[in-house]
C-alpha cells in the first residue's frame, strides 16, 4: 500500500529534507526549500514494460488520432466567450487573475448565475455578502455556495452534487490537512492546484479558479500555478475608473489575440459592444488632445491620448505619463527636441490615455508626439484626424500591423483623415497636422 507524507523539496536542485532547511545544503541556495506531498511505497510495476498505473504506454502517430472540436458551455457573457474562445471548454480549469477591487467576483457571479447547477466555493466571503452581490447585480440568487476551505472535502463535495461549472474564490484560501503549511504557502496552493485539476479532468467539469496577484502584477504563488492550468485571464484596469479589459495570457484552446471590454457598473459588470465610440464620447477639440487606432487583441479601438506641456518651476522637468510606458515616454520627448528642434528641456509633460486604459504597442507612439507637440504650440488637431504609428529615434515613422483594419475602424467613426506610414514618413510633415 502506498503512504503519503510530506517532504521540503529545493526548488534549484531538488535536494529532499524530512525538515525545513533556511539554506539547502546542496546548492547553498537560501529559502528555497517548500513542503510537498510525497508517495512512499510503490505497488508492483506491470510487466512487460508497462506502467505503474497498470496501463500499458502506447506510441501513436497523429495521422491516426480522430480530430475532435473541444464541447464548449455558452458562459452567457459574449466578452468572455471572445476571449475563451467560443466558450468554456469541459473539464478545463481556468486561473482568473485580477487586482483586488477589478471585479473578478463580479464577473464570475455572473457567470454562475447564467449557467444552471453552478457551484461557488466560496474561501473568503460567506454564503450572505455573496447574497448581497447577487441582489445588487438583480438577479435571483439561483446559486449553490459551499464555504469551506479543504480541498479534500471540496473535491468529494463536488464529486457528489455533480455541478455544470466551479468557482473557487479564492485558489490562496485553501489547504490541506495532508501539508503542515498554512494556507496561501507554495506547497498548499500547489497541492490544491492539482487536485482540482485532476478532479476536473476526470469529472469534465469546467474549473475557475480565482488567483491573487502581487505588486509587480503577476499572480501570486508558485509560477508552477500558470504552467498547471490550461487557461490564464487577466482582468486589468484602474479600479477608479469603469473600464475593465479581460485577456487572456494563455489559452490552450483557442488564441490569445482576443479581448474583452466592459464597464462596471452599480449593476455588475456590463459587456462593451462598441469601445471606441465609448472612449470617444466625452472627447473635445482642444490643444493637447489626439486619437490613436490601437489593437487590443484582433479588436482595432480609437482612443484619446490628452497632453500637458507647461512651463516647469523645478530643476529636473517632470515626465509623467498615465497608461503609457514612462520609459517610453522619454524616448518619444527626446526624439521631438533633437528632430522638431521643440525645446522641451524646461517644460513638465504630463500624458494620459483616457478611460484608464493602459497602452503597450508601439503604434501610439505618432499620437502621443502629436499630442505634446499639439500642448506645446497651443494648437487644436483637426478633429476629424487619427494617428497611428510607430517613431523611431531617427524622427521617422514607421508601418505598424494591420493598418487596414485600424483605417476602416476610424474612418467607420467619421475619422476621414488618417495620418499613418503610408501617407507620412517623417515627424516633420505630420506636424503639419496641428491646424484646425
Amino acid at each position: 500500500m502506498a503512504k503519503l507524507t510530506t517532504v521540503y523539496t529545493c526548488q534549484q536542485c531538488g535536494y529532499k529534507s524530512s525538515t525545513y532547511l533556511g539554506k539547502c545544503p546542496q546548492c547553498d541556495s537560501w529559502n528555497s526549500f517548500v513542503e510537498e506531498v510525497e508517495q512512499v511505497g510503490r505497488g508492483a510495476k506491470a510487466q512487460d514494460g508497462g506502467s505503474i498505473a497498470g496501463k500499458r504506454a502506447e506510441i501513436v502517430n497523429l495521422s491516426e488520432v480522430d480530430k475532435l472540436d473541444y464541447k464548449r458551455i455558452d458562459s452567457g457573457i459574449g466578452e468572455l466567450n471572445r476571449v475563451l474562445g467560443g466558450g468554456i471548454v469541459y473539464g478545463s480549469l481556468i486561473l482568473v487573475a485580477g487586482d483586488p477591487g477589478i471585479g473578478k467576483s463580479t464577473l464570475l457571479t455572473q457567470l454562475a448565475l447564467n449557467i444552471n447547477k453552478s457551484l461557488y466555493v466560496a474561501g473568503e466571503e460567506s454564503a450572505r455578502q455573496i447574497k448581497i452581490r447577487v441582489e445588487r447585480i438583480k438577479q435571483k440568487a439561483n446559486i449553490s455556495v459551499l464555504n469551506e476551505t479543504d480541498v479534500d472535502t471540496i473535491v468529494g463535495l463536488i464529486e457528489d452534487y455533480k455541478p455544470s461549472v466551479v468557482i473557487i474564490d479564492s485558489i490562496q484560501t485553501l489547504e490541506t490537512q495532508d501539508l503542515d503549511s498554512v494556507a496561501g504557502s507554495v506547497g498548499q496552493v500547489r497541492e490544491s492546484a492539482h487536485r482540482l485539476q485532476r478532479l476536473a479532468k476526470r469529472m469534465h467539469i469546467p474549473i475557475f479558479l480565482v488567483g491573487h496577484v502581487t505588486k509587480e502584477g503577476t499572480v501570486a504563488g508558485p509560477r508552477t500555478l500558470e504552467h498547471l492550468v490550461d487557461v490564464v485571464l487577466s482582468l486589468e484596469g484602474d479600479p477608479g475608473n469603469q473600464f475593465r479589459v479581460l485577456r487572456a495570457t494563455k489559452n490552450r484552446f483557442g488564441s490569445t489575440d482576443e479581448v474583452g471590454i466592459f464597464e462596471m457598473e452599480e449593476g455588475g459588470m456590463v459587456e462593451v459592444k462598441n469601445p471606441s465610440k465609448l472612449f470617444l464620447d466625452t472627447k473635445i477639440d482642444a490643444p493637447g488632445s489626439a486619437v490613436v487606432v490601437v489593437m487590443t487583441g484582433l479588436r482595432p479601438l480609437l482612443v484619446e491620448i490628452q497632453a500637458l506641456v507647461t512651463k516647469t518651476s523645478l530643476p529636473v522637468p517632470r515626465r509623467t505619463g498615465s497608461g503609457v510606458d514612462n520609459n517610453r515616454l522619454q524616448l518619444l520627448v527626446a526624439v521631438l527636441q533633437k528632430r522638431l528642434r521643440l525645446p522641451l528641456f524646461d517644460q513638465d509633460i504630463f500624458v494620459n490615455v483616457t478611460g484608464g486604459l493602459k497602452i503597450t504597442e508601439p503604434a501610439a507612439d505618432l499620437g502621443i508626439c502629436m499630442a505634446i507637440a499639439s500642448s506645446f504650440k497651443d494648437l487644436t488637431i483637426n478633429p476629424k484626424t487619427v494617428f497611428m504609428g510607430e517613431v523611431g529615434l531617427l524622427g521617422e515613422i514607421r508601418e505598424v500591423r494591420n493598418p487596414e483594419k485600424r483605417a476602416n475602424e476610424a474612418k467607420k467613426l467619421g475619422f476621414g483623415n488618417v495620418v499613418s506610414f503610408n501617407n507620412t514618413k517623417i515627424l516633420t510633415q505630420a506636424i503639419k497636422q496641428l491646424t484646425k
